[in-house]
């Protein structure tokens, strides 16, 4: 499984900026996806997560109403738009592929991801 991240870049405080990751290597549709960050000095953290049709979300409290996760599985592609972001949204954002298939429940632990993408800068500043 190869996750290749991409969209990262540098916003001012209130914008808005869209990260993409585009998945190979195993059925993309068969598998929850999140997003996780990782800012300098800090562990890496949950942002949201999607099941694998699409019709759950989960967030962090943190990004919850600025954040939206989102898959095209015809695509093999999973999204985060975020708006109104904060300089504290600045990090290296992850995407990741849920280790197990068709799962019912989103989980939000970094260890029930088994593929990571190799991570995409987000810059926000003041």
């Amino acid at each position: 499984v190869q996750l290749q991240a991409s969209g990262g870049g540098l916003v001012q405080a209130g914008g808005s900026l869209r990260v993409s990751c585009a998945a190979s290597g195993r059925t993309f549709s068969n598998y929850a996806m999140a997003w996780f960050r990782q800012a300098p000095g800090k562990e890496r953290e949950f942002v949201a997560a999607i099941s694998w049709g699409g019709g759950r979300t989960d967030y962090a409290d943190s990004v919850k109403g600025r954040f939206i996760i989102s898959r095209d599985n015809a695509k093999n592609t999973l999204y985060l738009q975020m708006s109104s972001l904060k300089p504290e949204d600045t990090a290296v954002y992850y995407c990741a592929e849920d280790r197990v298939l068709h799962r019912t429940k989103l989980v939000i632990s970094a260890a029930e991801y088994d593929y990571w993408g190799q991570g995409t800068q987000v810059t926000v500043s003041s």
